[in-house]
């Protein structure tokens, strides 16, 4: 701890000697001494310093000690410095009280008793000292009040943008505090709530209050209990209940007597209807993925049975998967709150080779629910993929007119096919007129074929859960498709060499056989990204298809690589275009399952950029 500042006394006299014995008189330590022989100089002195006590001579020339006095009593700084008069002549109760009106607390006369001298000189070095305490612990107090202020401020500015509400109770439950953060969660402002016991408050369900505050009193009766935490389902001021987590901590005295009750509340109403959804969500996913595998299992039991060989099961089965899986995305891409029918069925006449010239499609905008528009995306696969192989999109001047309309809560479709081969009916029912027949019985509807002379014409109706959208009539035709599928034969890909990334075997496999069948070279498979950009950089071809990951890893340093090279390349995923590599935006995707018409497409569209496919040194080894 530093030392305290010398007191200072000021000695004033015209004769040196008298300084002298004064200063002789009063040396001690941690008292500091300072003479003038003149008013004048003592008057500067005081300006410079303050001192505790000024013993000043009465007769001095130019300035006596009551002129000085006086002087001092006029001035702010000096005013209040105590002063005693040292004088030689006799005692006259004129100059005593001359001395006491300018200010003097008390004379000594000359000659000087010693003992008398420091007895009150004493007292005044312990006045100063006594003020100089005084001071440092005024300063003390002042900067604990201020960081006790600052504390307080910073508390409180906590508690008023905390996401918590804070309340307080006194043993008796009447709230003591509501912070802001319980005026934002429940809407009552505090001069509405404190003051008030709990169980008049409204604040929570009657049934609550009994039990909340027998935990609570039970909580500040025993000593040994400091918090603790319960679930609450608290009421806000526009009449909703929210779940609510209680953090309560009991502040007692020394004696361990309970003051209150401090309670921080967090609405946990969120976070619970995010668990319950979550619940939900992971019970219809596991609904959905095992219905869609029942659903596939179906598709392949049935189409084997109604097929002859393993090239024609090949096909339709790929086809009606293809159908399953495009009607799954739609949905997804929708978050499965349903699909719009016209989109459903460009959607699907997509996958078919179908002249956007042959087919009309018109009606109203219909929002449908996840499983009717899954069950008709099926149906529409099965009756493009029937005019494609027997009806009018086989012949060049066969057309297909599909409308539709709401009566009610009913939709009604009618697909009509004119300008194809002459129709006969069927000596037994397919696969595909038995899924539609099921299908449309599921939703509750009815479905029926008739096999006129100019085309087949299927009538569907279906219930809806609730009306039509208000629209005017969509009208539109089928996309373009890319022209008729190359068959396997076909040799589509002759003299191209291409790069396969697939980490999946089986999918792998699929990917190399149709390519082979289609006259193509293949690369790879590569399984890994060390492994693939290691083809890149050491082999020879004219395109590549990517997996959008190997084994959790992203593929941006392949996209990278092959675009280095000028190597153009699809993108083979089950993820859309947004979880794909973002700066490689102009790739193709061909999403899984695939069709082998868009992997050969896509694929000569990559190789061939010029007519003829660049042939490359023997060297370069094709796998």
């Amino acid at each position: 701890m530093a030392s305290p500042e010398p007191v200072k006394f000021l000695l004033v006299d015209d004769i040196p000697e008298n300084l002298r014995a004064l200063e002789a008189l009063l040396k001690r330590d941690g008292l500091a001494l300072y003479k003038a022989r003149s008013g004048i100089e003592a008057l500067e002195l005081l300006l410079e310093h303050d001192f505790a006590l000024a013993l000043l001579d009465v007769q001095m020339p130019d300035m006596d000690g009551f002129e000085l006095a006086e002087m001092m009593r006029g001035t702010g700084r000096t005013r209040r410095v105590p002063i005693i008069f040292v004088t030689a002549a006799a005692t006259d109760e004129g100059r005593r009280f001359k001395g006491y009106e300018a200010g003097a607390v008390d004379f000594i006369y000359k000659p000087i008793d010693p003992l008398i001298l420091k007895s009150k000189a004493d007292v005044f070095f312990s006045i100063a000292r006594q003020h100089e305490q005084l001071a440092l612990q005024k300063n003390a107090l002042a900067t604990a009040a201020a960081e006790l202020k600052g504390a307080l401020d910073r508390l409180q500015a906590h508690t008023d943008n905390s996401p918590l509400a804070i309340v307080e109770f006194d043993p008796d439950m009447r709230l003591l505090g509501w912070s802001k953060g319980a005026e934002r969660m429940f809407g009552w402002t505090a001069p509405e709530m404190i003051g008030h016991p709990l169980a008049e408050l409204g604040w929570m369900p009657d049934s609550c209050i009994a039990d909340l505050v027998t935990l609570f009193s039970a909580s500040m009766a025993d000593t040994s209990h400091q918090r603790g935490h319960d679930t609450v389902r608290c009421r806000a001021r526009d009449g909703s209940m929210l779940d609510c987590e209680w953090y309560s901590s009991v502040l007692r005295r020394p004696d361990g007597t309970p003051v209150s009750l401090s309670v921080q509340i967090l609405d946990i109403t969120d976070r619970r209807r995010a668990e319950e959804t979550q619940l939900l969500l992971i019970g219809e996913l596991n609904h959905r993925v095992k219905n869609t595998l029942a659903s596939v299992q179906a598709i392949a039991t049935q189409t084997l049975r109604h097929t002859r060989n393993p090239d024609q099961f090949s096909d339709t089965f790929s086809g009606r998967i293809q159908a399953l899986a495009r009607a799954h995305g739609m949905l997804s891409d929708r978050t499965w709150q349903g699909a719009d029918l016209m989109d459903l069925v460009h959607d699907q006449l997509r996958l078919g080779a179908v002249d956007p010239a042959r087919l009309h499609a018109s009606g109203p905008r219909v929002q449908l629910l996840p499983q009717p528009a899954l069950r008709l995306a099926l149906i529409l696969h099965e009756l493009a993929t029937n005019a494609l192989k027997y009806g009018a999109f086989s012949r060049p001047t066969g057309r297909v007119v599909l409308e539709w309309s709401v009566e009610g809560e009913q939709l009604q479709l009618r697909w009509q096919e004119s300008g194809g081969p002459p129709v006969q009916a069927p000596l037994k029912r397919g696969f595909g007129s038995t899924l539609i027949d099921s299908s449309m019985k599921s939703d509750g509807g009815t479905s029926s074929v008739s096999f006129r002379s100019d085309g087949v014409v299927w009538d569907l109706a279906m219930k809806l859960d609730g009306p039509a959208t208000p629209s005017a009539e969509r009208t539109a035709r089928a996309p373009a498709t890319g022209g008729a599928v190359p068959s396997r034969g076909a040799q589509a890909l002759d003299g191209c060499r291409i790069l396969v990334v697939e980490d999946e075997a089986l999918v792998a496999l699929e990917l190399i056989a149709v390519l082979e069948d289609a006259g193509a070279t293949v690369c790879g498979p590569a399984r890994t990204v060390e492994e693939a950009l290691a083809m890149i950089e050491g082999e020879n071809f004219h395109a590549a298809l990517l997996d959008g990951n190997l084994h959790g890893k992203p593929v941006d340093a392949l996209a990278a690589a092959l675009t280095r090279r000028g190597i153009r390349f699809a993108f083979v995923s089950g993820y859309g275009r947004e979880s794909l590599p973002a700066a490689f935006g102009h790739a193709p995707v061909i999403g899984k399952p695939f069709t082998p018409h868009q992997l050969v497409e896509i694929a000569g569209e990559l190789a061939r950029r010029e007519e003829n496919v660049v042939a490359f040194p023997a060297a370069a080894s094709p796998r």
